[in-house]
């Protein structure tokens, strides 16, 4: 099969589609489509070993919600409430258990630091939960960790997040990463929200160690979104969808090296996509909240 890296389900089975043909029946996998809010919202289910084999990926749920155009009435609220929707159907404990949310990535290179700037949007209450029990004791307990890179904290991520969680007894951890993707007009305009955990670094080709239910013990909702497509799979893109055939990214590697592919105005993007994610996790895991509520709390 021809290597197109990506982290997207959803162009995972693309992919294995274009390489076999339309009318081959993908087995161990369901995909469908629905609309939320005006927004289209993909869904892929891999059930088993066969459907892991096909596309790349552990079994589970993924999401991708492709979101509007900034310019368009109510985009901003409309992202919020489909992903915020889609969160609550993932998180399946029930109550006011605590969640730990983890900003991933590196905070002073742009397309990387998703994570840590949607940290910067998130309602961290545990202490309050705790300590001023008359005001928020209605709240659900939320606090955050950022948890940089090996480079320059000399600690795995995962390592980081597993020695919190033995701390705080998270019910679920949330982990929000930049991913890649394999054509450019995904990148920074769709969210995937999958109930598999994550494994971070991979779409670059830079793998960590994986943060998910089999490593923490507790169910791990990953949130990403499409931040840089590697050169040689944008190459093939582009040359595919201008009819010059399906070549293999892999031929462009001695050209292209490792170099990767982010838009010019990533820092305004990423600034947007993590006050979209920020907002969207406060509002499936804080109850009757709304976009107003929390910017007061956030201010």
């Amino acid at each position: 099969m021809i290597k197109k890296r990506t982290d997207l389900a959803v162009e995972a089975r693309e992919i294995w589609r274009e390489s076999v043909g339309e009318t081959t029946q993908l087995e161990g996998v369901e995909a469908r489509e629905k609309e939320s809010f005006g927004l289209k919202v993909e869904i892929v289910k891999i059930l088993d070993e066969k459907g892991e084999q096909s596309l790349g990926k552990p079994k589970g749920t993924y999401i991708t919600i492709t979101l509007p155009d900034e310019h368009e009435e109510d985009a901003f609220d409309n992202a919020c409430f489909a992903l915020s929707s889609e969160l609550r159907e993932l998180i399946s404990d029930s109550g006011k258990e605590q969640i730990l949310v983890v900003g991933l990535g590196n905070r002073y290179i742009t397309p990387d630091n998703l994570g840590p700037n949607t940290l910067r949007h998130t309602m961290v209450t545990r202490h309050l939960v705790e300590r001023v029990k008359e005001y928020f004791g209605n709240f659900r307990p939320v606090s955050t960790l950022e948890a940089g890179v090996l480079a320059n904290t000399g600690v795995e991520s995962a390592e980081m997040v597993r020695a919190l969680c033995e701390k705080v007894q998270p019910s679920a951890v949330i982990v929000i990463d930049a991913l890649a993707s394999r054509r450019l007009s995904r990148v920074c305009t769709t969210i995937q929200v999958a109930d598999t955990g994550i494994v971070p670094g991979s779409g670059v080709g830079n793998s960590r160690a994986e943060i998910s239910m089999n490593t923490l013990g507790v169910p791990v909702i990953a949130i990403g979104v499409p931040t840089v497509v590697d050169a040689g799979t944008l190459t093939a893109d582009l040359m595919e969808s201008a009819g010059m055939g399906n070549p293999d990214p892999e031929k462009f590697m001695s050209v292209g090296g490792n170099l990767i592919v982010t838009p010019r105005d990533i820092d305004e993007k990423i600034a947007e996509l993590a006050k979209i994610i920020g907002y969207s996790i406060n509002l499936a895991l804080q109850e009757n909240m709304t976009i107003q509520d929390v910017t007061a709390f956030l201010s």
